[in-house]
């Protein structure tokens, strides 16, 4: 029976039936889309003005980068185990204000060092600690369906970075870098900081709400009861889960594909270069991806509820495998088209399947713990991606070898995603829900 929500006061306008929990997902998607400043799509909108503007080199500034996402792993570890302790809307809050007041300082900055802490801050803040909040907040809230919100989210922050992109990139050319970073900065401090403060909780237990994780909470001007006693959140501990061999495989198996995703990314128009085909093929394979990534989050969806999530990352790490070892034969521009489906249809499960394994395998007792580790792990691989496709094409005039060894090693492990077996779900001792929690 679904809850109704009424207004506070005597005679007032009944509120319409919202579930709470879709409040969350739209929350957490605009979080994500706030992480755009510390991602390398996002900086990429800034680098040729900004290295013109700092007389800095691409090998310099590609040295800073590196080393700045390196660093700003970390941060996907520490901001998890905050999560798990203080909820998501304190954490949300903070994480979002320090990241708004760095990307305004950023640009500011006069300095190769002043550019490398900012780099790193946002690195850290945002591609790490913004986006493990992010994710966590949807896998804290629901607890049934879970897949199905995790296919929300993934369209609604697709979506949403679509728009965003272009805003910024419009920004960027009408008012220089440095006016478009620092309205960036103000929308963080002055948009979403707000909004999570205002909207965030923990779960349906931080509302005094025991229902069944996607049907609580209420809406803007709603009065929520007063907390009751609830058992504390059960699942597997952050140390148990590191234990599990599906915790590598998923962890791995993600972070292979962001290793490959920013691998391409970053090198996408020389790859197809050396294939021959110019840069229009290129920005229309953009456009592709984009859109078979959409189909490819419905997909992950529909069939994560139906097929065994192992099965469902072999076929996602196989068809990547298949793309890679592709990659160096085609030749005509409908092989490219056909190639960039099967990418975008693949990274959309990939990411639907990142964003649900953790709470549906592991539960909630230390989902930002797990989701951290799992995160850094992506971080670390995406930085690495760009700079072994760069040193192989260095070493060997061609891209064509790395893309022949990952394929294989990627293959054998959507061999071993076959194979591995979930654990158990864990149950947790009960004990009365803590009101310092309700965050």
């Amino acid at each position: 029976m679904d809850t109704p929500f009424s207004a506070v006061g005597a005679g007032a306008r009944p509120l319409p039936r919202l579930f709470y929990g879709w409040v969350v997902v739209g929350l957490a998607a605009a979080a994500m889309v706030g992480t755009l400043p510390g991602r390398t799509q996002g900086l990429g909108l800034i680098t040729e003005p900004l290295l013109a503007d700092l007389g800095l080199s691409r090998l310099a500034y590609g040295a800073l980068n590196f080393w700045a996402t390196l660093l700003g792993s970390l941060g996907a570890l520490g901001v998890g185990r905050a999560l798990d302790r203080l909820g998501s809307r304190a954490v949300l809050a903070t994480v979002a204000l320090a990241l708004g007041l760095s990307v305004c300082a950023m640009s500011r900055v006069q300095s190769t060092t002043g550019l490398a802490l900012a780099l790193t801050l946002t690195r850290t803040l945002g591609q790490s600690a913004l986006s493990v909040v992010s994710i966590a907040m949807v896998g804290q809230w629901f607890q049934r369906r879970i897949e199905r919100a995790m296919a929300v989210y993934s369209v609604a922050l697709s979506l949403g970075f679509m728009l965003a992109f272009p805003l910024v990139g419009t920004l960027v050319q009408d008012w220089g870098w440095r006016g478009a970073w620092l309205a960036v900065g103000g929308t963080l401090v002055l948009g979403l900081t707000p909004l999570a403060w205002a909207l965030a909780r923990r779960g349906p237990e931080a509302c005094g709400l025991a229902l069944d994780g996607e049907r609580a909470g209420g809406v803007l001007g709603a009065r929520l009861v007063s907390p009751a006693p609830v058992p504390v959140l059960a699942g597997h501990t952050w140390r148990a889960a590191l234990r599990t061999q599906a915790f590598w495989v998923f962890a791995l198996g993600t972070a292979l594909y962001g290793f490959v995703a920013s691998g391409i990314g970053l090198f996408n128009e020389a790859i197809l270069a050396e294939r021959g085909f110019g840069a229009e093929l290129y920005y229309r394979t953009l456009v592709i991806t984009a859109f078979t990534g959409l189909a490819g989050n419905f997909l992950g969806g529909a069939l994560a509820r139906r097929v065994a999530l192992g099965r469902l990352l072999a076929l996602a790490l196989f068809v990547l495998a298949a793309g890679l070892a592709a990659l160096p034969y085609l030749t005509a521009a409908v092989q490219i088209y056909a190639w960039a489906t099967a990418m975008g249809l693949g990274g959309g499960l990939v990411m639907v399947l990142f964003f649900g394994v953790w709470p549906r395998v592991y539960g909630r007792r230390e989902l930002g713990r797990i989701q951290g580790s799992a995160q850094a792990i992506t971080v670390l691989f995406s930085a690495l991606g760009p700079v072994a496709c760069a040193w192989t094409h260095a070493r060997t005039g061609s891209y064509a070898p790395i893309f022949e060894a990952l394929a294989l090693l990627i293959a054998a492990l959507g061999a071993a995603a076959v194979l591995v077996k979930l654990p158990e779900p864990a149950a947790a001792p009960e004990r009365p829900f803590d009101p310092g929690e309700r965050g």
